[in-house]
């Protein structure tokens, strides 16, 4: 029997998939970067694990990140899925919160995932109350569900109003349906959000299950790959919350993937910046299609209630906080109708990719602008694809699209390429910081993703950034990211109480009765933790307001008190707005409970450069670089090969095979105890 000896972490992108091997009991790591397989993406997974293991057998767990549900509903390729719901409220789908894609002006357009006609009604109802007043009619919706199937629905969600309050109708219309469904893929809305608030509820639902065929088909082949190679380890997905959970959960909730790639990446930075000694962080997510952007202040990642994927995909499920824009190394650049340099958000992705690759684009992207002014080296590309990039060609291309429309040279076409992507890059960053309340001055930005270390010098200057902390790989964070996250299972249930009426102590005992049930779900995961962890949250506001302030609880060995409860939502409340509001009722919306399996810490000293060179012998090469507007002559290191304290003042480049580092001027990069770069302002 072969001995298990290793953790992988895959990330599976537009662009590259990512492979990060631990080998648990020497502790070696090894790395691998290879471009996706968007046919199928289990095969370059495979493909890309057999490269750094050759025995699967020897596999303990393989943790992996999946842009497979992202994609689905940003492409609109799932699953041709029906509805069933209460008589009267087939349309909530549609009209949504009644916004529209753009602020100002009236025009828009919204496809939801279900189409109108395979909305189907049926008579049930239950009150606010939580009473039934029409029970459903199994019949009925036996025969909806027929109706379903000869319009050749794959999958079907059930969604009735105020079921939040007492699901009995809908329990009972999923049973019906699951007695003429020929698959699993029978979504109860309500048992994947029992929460108040019914778009957000059918939203969820909905996207539950018009994912369920895409992600179970694509995790059975996944299986399917990876047992065929000998792989008997665990196999955990990576949720939107950044932990992980079961495939077989994976295939029940696949709308928790909706950021599952994204927020491994934050895990990891969490990680990372706690082992190097700092509290706040911003991570960079900078890969072949996006750019996305998370804060970490006092080494806690933020966590939103919902997000929407893309115009009107809302997804209510608890997640890390990210935010995400079209401004990739795939990103194209062109000039629109006013005139005005655009990038993105439209990408090239991996296929055909960018100009440089030769695969057919003609049309400019980022990855092309930075290899024309030469801080990419076009005999070193990253990800395996190809030997060489093709510089003219690039050149060509944003001579015709970018500098011939605005009277620039290429390079200086090139230089403002980057300049329109760097401030899309810093508005994002704003977003996450100063407009939350937060000064960039005391965060340091951690850039990861093939190309989010050639921007990040930009965005020090731009946003007044304290500095940056650059991985040891930061090609291949997001799949460290998964190697470290630990599992965690979340529940939401709705009270919708005024806090003078509220039993608390029954209160209590509910939220710990489900922190026993979502134990047990741990427990059958059949993974070994460090430590499980049970937080709990009230989602509470004043009499009169619409928006809920998020209140951590602790619950006493003695139960629940009101007295426990106004004291943890003053607190709450004071740290987000300041001042209370005295005199004022106070209401209990919901509640929530997570628990949370740690798995074993990782010891990022097995990044830690047990020996080094002094930066002159790390010297590999000078490259011309164009920079502010004139070619420079600037240094060219091996990074990985930099002593601890080793000191490069910028310009300068940086290489390594997951990715390339642009010092800007003016910045110095220090290697710390850890591997990782420092990067800040120059002395």
């Amino acid at each position: 029997m072969s001995v298990k000896s290793y953790a992988v972490g895959v990330d599976v992108g537009g662009t590259f998939t990512d492979i990060f091997v631990l080998n648990q009991t020497t502790g070696d790591v090894a790395i691998t970067k290879l471009p996706s397989t968007l046919d199928n993406q289990s095969r370059g997974l495979v493909e890309g694990i057999g490269r750094k293991v050759a025995d699967f057998a020897t596999i303990a767990s393989i943790i992996h990140g999946t842009t497979t549900g992202t994609n689905a509903l940003l492409e609109r390729k799932g699953a041709v899925t029906g509805m069933i719901t209460t008589a009267g409220f087939r349309d909530i789908l549609e009209m949504r919160r009644r916004d529209r894609p753009q602020t100002w002006g009236l025009r828009g357009s919204y496809e939801p995932v279900i189409r109108r006609d395979r909305r189907l009604e049926v008579t049930e109802r239950t009150h606010a109350d939580g009473s039934v007043v029409t029970a459903v009619d199994p019949e009925e919706v036996k025969r909806a569900a027929r109706q379903l199937l000869d319009m050749g629905c794959a999958s079907v969600v059930i969604f009735f109003v105020n079921s939040y309050a007492n699901d009995a109708n809908e329990r009972a219309a999923a049973a019906a349906v699951r007695e003429v469904w020929p698959n699993a893929y029978v979504t109860r809305a309500t048992e994947i959000l029992p929460e108040i608030r019914e778009f957000e509820r059918v939203s969820t639902g909905a996207l539950n299950a018009y994912l369920q065929p895409v992600v179970s088909s694509y995790m059975d082949r996944l299986d399917a790959g990876l047992s065929e190679h000998g792989f008997d380890g665990d196999l955990l997905i990576v949720q939107s919350n950044g932990g992980v959970m079961s495939v077989d959960t994976a295939r029940a909730y696949p709308v928790r993937t909706a950021l599952s790639g994204p927020a491994a990446g934050v895990r990891a930075a969490q990680a990372i910046a706690a082992a190097a000694g700092l509290d706040n962080i911003i991570t960079c997510d900078l890969g072949g299609t996006s750019f996305d952007v998370s804060l970490i202040a006092g080494g806690e990642a933020a966590l939103a209630p919902q997000t929407a994927i893309d115009f009107g995909l809302v997804v209510r499920t608890p997640m890390i906080e990210i935010t995400t824009i079209g401004a990739g190394g795939g990103s194209i650049a062109s000039i629109d109708a006013g005139g005005l340099l655009q990038v993105g958000p439209e990408s090239a992705g991996s296929n055909p990719g960018p100009v440089c690759y030769g695969l057919g684009n003609t049309q400019p992207t980022l990855t092309d602008a930075n290899l024309v002014l030469g801080r990419i080296n076009a005999d070193r590309p990253i990800g395996g694809k190809l030997n060489r990039l093709d510089v003219e060609a690039a050149r060509a291309a944003i001579a015709r699209t970018v500098g011939d429309g605005l009277g620039l040279g290429p390079e200086d076409a090139a230089e403002a390429i980057l300049k329109v992507a760097n401030a899309k890059m810093a508005g994002a960053i704003r977003l996450v910081s100063i407009e939350r309340g937060h000064d960039p001055a005391r965060f340091h930005a951690m850039p990861f993703g093939g190309g989010g270390a050639l921007h990040v010098g930009a965005l020090i200057a731009d946003c007044g950034l304290k500095g940056a902390l650059v991985p040891r790989y930061p090609g291949v964070t997001s799949a460290l990211g998964c190697v470290v996250a630990d599992m965690r299972h979340d529940r939401v249930r709705t009270v919708n109480r005024l806090l003078s009426g509220l039993d608390c102590a029954a209160l209590g005992a509910d939220m710990r009765d489900d922190a026993q049930s979502l134990h047990a779900l741990l427990a059958r995961a059949g993974v070994s933790f460090a430590g499980v962890e049970t937080v709990y949250e009230l989602d509470m506001l004043y009499l009169g307001q619409t928006h809920t302030v998020s209140v951590p609880l602790h619950i006493p060995d003695g139960g629940l008190t009101d007295g426990v409860i106004v004291e943890a939502f003053d607190r709450a409340y004071r740290e987000a707005f300041g001042r209370l509001l005295e005199g004022i009722e106070k209401r209990v919306m919901n509640y929530r409970v997570a628990v949370i399996g740690r798995r074993p810490p990782f010891d990022m000293r097995v990044f830690a450069p047990t020996e080094g060179k002094s930066p002159g012998e790390c010297l590999t090469a000078h490259r011309t670089v164009y920079v502010g507007g004139k070619w420079q002559d600037i240094p060219v290191y091996d990074r990985l090969s930099l002593a601890v304290g080793s000191v490069v003042s910028g310009p300068c480049l940086l290489e390594q095979a997951d990715t390339t580092i642009f010092v800007d001027p003016g910045l110095a990069a220090r290697t710390d105890a850890m591997g990782n770069l420092i990067m800040e302002r120059n002395a």
